[in-house]
């Protein structure tokens, strides 16, 4: 799938947390790729699993953001700042940052915050679970997440921890990192990032600090602390995988030039063969580009992302049937990924594979329902197939994930009377009417 950059506000039940809150819907915005993602979830795995936590249901998703910042906001994703991720120096700083937000949702900070607010028996009614819905929402070009805004002082309130918790956080994060092997140093060394922010004026501070309180003597402490568990070899698995990732945010960041020029610095062949097709690619050279993303191919035959990739720019330069028999060996190789499979399904519904297309959508809808790029094809094919009462209800939930509820009203509504009563979509369509409705009584 594409390398999105969306903007997000709140999901259905999210939205009704805002206003409990008595919130503003802030936008916000993600980066979304499954070669990304996929790293993301290497780098984080063996620390989400000291912390008891399972790396299938906690995703780790960046947001737009060229700021220091990460934070947690329900039990199922952890948000961190693109600006983060490009200012680290190794994985072990990442998987520190991890570690300590992972702490905040092993320890139950969020359960506590999220048990607080009233109605909640209301927001479970929506039938979408609580944290996942926290978490989730996107816009008709694709994939997304909720982040609830810094500014404020409800906001603020909900979001930030106090120095108990950032302290119990601390020591947790540094004990998962030791069990999972991880370098402790490494939640040390990010942590210094952001000494020093606290001497500034609130409006130059980065949000992790008003968010996270840090002084130095919170950092004396952890230093003491990891001094305690000793230091550990850097991982070369996970240092891989953060170079890769770090290569593909910076590529798609920063100028074709920028990259070009950094290239001979990249210690990985085959991610810089994959920086140099998106500088290529963004420079509009797609014969250069797709040479480019075949090296890094050949060097890894049976990495189903850097084929991802390929169909990506295949499909962005209307290569629709190359585009969809690139993705077909992509799912070859990750036939459950999400992002994978709407991609597929997009190069097929392109190349005019109408039938085959909806069962690649239907089936990364099954994997991933938050995934607004994926609703806007799965509801043209539901549409291109006749079947018009599947069509209205994926596009009311595609609009009620964007906060357009009025108009998730009037298809959620469409599709009642399309679809047989009782039956799970109808169901499904009734909790977007309720949502809908709802937030009209709120005006």
């Amino acid at each position: 799938m594409s390398f999105h950059l969306i903007r997000l506000v709140p999901s259905i039940a999210a939205m009704l947390i805002l206003a409990l809150l008595a919130l503003p819907a802030q936008a916000a915005s993600l980066l979304r790729d499954a070669d990304m993602e996929h790293a993301l979830k290497q780098i984080a795995a063996p620390v989400l699993r000291a912390a008891g936590l399972n790396p299938n249901r906690v995703k780790i998703l960046v947001v737009n953001e060229n700021t220091l910042n990460a934070f947690v906001v329900g039990n199922d994703a952890i948000f961190i700042h693109y600006g983060l991720i490009t200012k680290m120096n190794n994985a072990a700083m990442l998987q520190g940052i991890i570690a300590h937000e992972a702490a905040h949702i092993a320890n139950g900070h969020i359960v506590r915050r999220l048990g607080n607010l009233s109605n909640s028996r209301t927001i479970a009614g929506l039938g979408l679970a609580l944290a996942a819905a926290a978490a989730a929402a996107g816009n008709s070009e694709a994939a997304g997440g909720i982040a609830i805004g810094a500014s404020g002082s409800a906001q603020r309130a909900f979001l930030s921890h106090t120095r108990a918790e950032e302290a119990s956080a601390d020591q947790s994060g540094v004990r998962y990192m030791k069990s999972a092997g991880a370098s402790p140093q490494g939640l040390l060394d990010a942590l210094n990032i952001f000494v020093g922010q606290e001497t500034l004026s609130v409006g130059r501070q980065d949000p992790y600090t008003r968010s996270h309180p840090l002084s130095r003597d919170r950092v004396r402490a952890l230093a003491g602390f990891v001094a305690s568990y000793g230091d550990l070899p850097a991982d070369p698995t996970a240092e891989y995988w953060f170079a890769r990732l770090q290569g593909k945010i910076t590529a798609y960041n920063r100028a074709p030039s920028w990259t070009l020029r950094r290239l001979k610095s990249e210690g990985y062949g085959d991610v810089r063969y994959l920086r140099e097709a998106i500088a290529l690619h963004k420079n509009s050279k797609t014969k250069k580009a797709l040479r480019a993303i075949d090296g890094a191919i050949a060097a890894r035959p049976n990495d189903p992302y850097f084929r991802d990739q390929k169909g990506q720019i295949l499909l962005e330069t209307r290569n629709f049937a190359a585009a969809a028999n690139t993705y077909a060996s992509a799912v070859q190789r990750a036939p459950n990924d999400p992002l994978v499979l709407s991609g597929y399904g997009r190069a097929l519904l392109a190349n005019g594979q109408v039938k085959k297309a909806l069962g690649a959508l239907e089936k990364s809808r099954r994997q991933d329902f938050r995934d607004g790029s994926m609703l806007r094809d799965l509801a043209t094919a539901y549409a291109k197939t006749g079947q018009t009462g599947m069509a209205a209800l994926i596009t009311a939930e595609r609009y009620a994930l964007v906060g357009r509820l009025k108009d998730a009203g009037i298809h959620a509504r469409r599709a009642s009377g399309l679809l047989g009563k009782g039956s799970g979509p109808w169901q499904r369509a009734q909790d977007v009417l309720i949502a809908s409705q709802r937030a009209g009584k709120r005006k």
